[in-house]
């Protein structure tokens, strides 16, 4: 199995954690990154604009790609939003079978987060 690396941009913190622990809760991805602060700059509906976004860089498995793509669609705010795939040419051994054995929906493994990071939701209360 391919290892693969699916990034999306958001507007929102919010949008960017709903998205991110939905993919995590559907076991599509291993892991995903929020980045915040990123300057984007584009033409959409024939002008130039600029926004400050959320990056989400999803590691997961090529085979996975349609069904992270379908809850990023589902959830996300934009009318066209931004779904694009890098495959993983190399990897660490050991944290491609990470990846590979954190997306087995068999197995059994809890969704409870850890309280340090749900405390984090608190501070933005």
């Amino acid at each position: 199995m391919r290892a693969t690396a699916v990034i999306t941009t958001v507007g929102t913190e919010d949008q960017a954690n709903l998205i991110a622990r939905e993919i995590l809760a559907r076991r599509q991805a291993a892991c995903v990154n929020i980045v915040p602060g990123v300057r984007s700059i584009y033409r959409w509906q024939g002008k130039v604009c600029s926004d400050t976004e959320f990056l989400l860089i999803v590691k997961t498995l090529d085979s996975e790609y349609e069904a992270v793509a379908a809850t990023i669609r589902e959830l996300h705010s934009y009318e066209l939003p931004e779904i694009l795939t890098f495959d993983v040419g190399r990897g660490d051994r050991k944290f491609l079978e990470w990846i590979t054995a954190s997306l087995d929906k068999e197995a059994d493994f809890s969704d409870e987060e850890e309280p340090e990071f749900a405390d984090l939701d608190e501070l933005g209360d």
